[in-house]
């Protein structure tokens, strides 16, 4: 017996669950811009220690990340995550924490074949192909301001 396609797509909506559209939004804005608001103060307290603008910036970023790290290390970071959904993906703390989690599953496996294999394996790809990226828009650039 075959089902057509319409009542597969029927049976489809009937059995998935219904989204929260407002809330998951409402969430991920809040938790998105509590994010950016403690990068805020990190950055503001680093310019009122006397820091230049791009020395804060850099201490600032550097500090989201070892947050964010030490929270995915203690399984912290995923609580938050799904309470704030793609709130928590604000780059520099999404990034640190798609680093650390994959470090963290897999370091019973050792240093080289677990850790070592598997901590860039979301992150890796970005990392790459932003690095060919910005080399090939480098030499684009190059090539065009030598014309």
């Amino acid at each position: 017996m075959s089902i057509s396609p319409k009542d597969y797509k029927k049976m489809g909506e009937k059995a998935a669950p219904k989204t929260k559209s407002i809330k998951n939004t409402l969430c991920a804005f809040a938790v998105g811009g509590a994010i950016c608001a403690i990068g805020q103060a990190v950055l503001n307290f680093y310019l009122s220690r006397g820091l230049s603008t791009p020395m804060a910036s850099t201490a600032c970023s550097m500090t989201l990340i070892a947050i964010s790290a030490v929270l995915t290390g203690f399984g912290v970071y995923d609580k938050i995550a799904k309470i704030g959904g793609g709130g928590t993906l604000v780059p520099i703390t999404g990034f640190a924490n798609a680093v650390v989690a994959p470090a963290m599953e897999y370091k019973s496996e050792g240093f080289v074949l677990g850790l070592g294999v598997k901590i860039f394996t979301i992150a890796g790809p970005v990392i790459v192909y932003g690095t060919l990226a910005s080399v090939a828009y480098g030499i684009i650039y190059w090539i065009s301001t030598k014309l």
